[in-house]
């Protein structure tokens, strides 16, 4: 299970990055994303950025608790 946890953190991390990236390059050129808005806040590549530091982070956690267990076999 850790292992599926980690795959998908890791690249749920990647993938929120990487909108962080676009949204900032669209807003950066004057193009707000009209698509992310919302009724209350919109999403701006801060959403996505804190999204991509939470996935990436619990993917290393886990890898870390994994390397933990095997070095304890």
């Amino acid at each position: 299970m850790e292992k599926h946890i980690m795959r998908w953190s890791y690249w749920l991390g990647v993938i929120c990055a990487a909108l962080a990236v676009l949204t900032r390059l669209l807003n950066a050129m004057g193009l707000s994303s009209t698509l992310l808005q919302t009724r209350g806040d919109s999403f701006s590549f801060r959403t996505f950025l804190n999204a991509a530091l939470l996935f990436l982070i619990t993917s290393i956690a886990t890898a870390g608790s994994i390397w933990f267990k095997r070095q304890n076999t």
